[in-house]
């Protein structure tokens, strides 16, 4: 049995989330992915997951298990990586993710231009809207905008962002600005899961927070989709300054309330932190960093 390749083959089945959709990532039969899976857990003496018809999952001891291999395959691909010259010039694969607008807007251009000045490294950009774990997901940068967790990651920060609240030329003059976040109640508004909650919008910071409950006319899952809301006049959005950046400088929105916005929100870069830390990855931090701090500079010029 081949241990590595059975060890690489559970963490897919995890990662999948069933045998079957393991073996169409893989593209192995499915025979062949459940036996290696079967071997493993007959040389460990232990059952490492379990299986209904509905749903898989890790148990107790395939929990830690598993851990522990994505250490050891990480460890590998660090000792294969060094070998092959990796850390002695910039070269290879980087997996790079962050939100969709700020990805289209900000990483593509200076990932653009750094695939330009780097023939030898390649990039995959994953952009999406939901939080990337780089270490179950195998990606090496992530862009995360907002206060971070502690956590073991590194993170460099390269700018800020502001959260606006904006509506469309018409919806104001119709039902008038308003001009305290009280003024709320009296409004349509529009609001999506990811950036804030359906039920109230929080302004300020400290002790002088405020939460603010909002009537939601619509709910939708991205920004895109209540921005474009909100251009043909359904209501008030709460986005990020860059996601509006746009529609503001074409007057197709306005934004209302900038007085009482909460403090701006920062950008950071996020890696694992591993040492020595990858050539390509050093030159993409040295090359990308200034680069997004201009472009994101100051908060309001995003």
């Amino acid at each position: 049995m081949n241990r590595l390749e059975s060890m690489s083959i559970l963490i897919a089945v995890v990662d999948a989330g069933s045998l079957s959709a393991a073996a169409r990532r893989l593209g192995m039969p499915l025979t062949t992915v459940s036996r290696k899976v079967a071997e493993l857990e007959a040389h460990l003496h232990t059952r490492l997951l379990h299986r209904t018809t509905r749903q898989l999952s890790l148990t107790e001891a395939g929990d830690s298990y598993v851990a522990a291999c994505r250490r050891i395959l990480e460890d590998i691909g660090e000792a294969e990586r060094a070998a092959t010259g990796e850390y002695a010039s910039p070269k290879g694969e980087l997996v790079v993710t962050a939100p969709v607008v700020f990805g289209r807007l900000h990483v593509v251009p200076v990932v653009a231009e750094f695939l330009a000045h780097y023939p030898e490294i390649d990039i995959s950009l994953v952009l999406t809207d939901r939080v990337v774990h780089l270490m179950d997901e195998h990606a090496d940068v992530a862009v995360r905008i907002g206060e971070l967790p502690d956590s073991m990651l590194m993170a460099t920060e390269v700018g800020t962002v502001r959260r606006v609240v904006c509506a469309s030329p018409a919806y104001l003059a119709t039902h008038g600005v308003p001009t305290t976040p009280q003024d709320l109640a009296g409004h349509d508004c529009i609001t999506f899961e990811v950036l804030a909650s359906m039920r109230a919008w929080v302004f300020g910071a400290g002790k002088s927070e405020l939460s603010v409950p909002v009537h939601s006319r619509l709910t939708v899952n991205t920004a895109e989709a209540a921005i474009a809301a909100a251009i043909l006049g359904v209501g008030l959005i709460r986005v990020l300054s860059y996601q509006v950046a746009d529609s503001v400088r074409d007057n197709e929105l306005s934004i209302v309330l900038d007085e009482f916005e909460s403090a701006p929100l920062p950008i950071n870069l996020v890696h694992k932190g591993q040492t020595p830390l990858p050539l390509k990855l050093r030159a993409f931090f040295d090359f990308v960093t200034p680069r997004l701090r201009i472009r994101t500079s100051g908060g309001g010029n995003t």
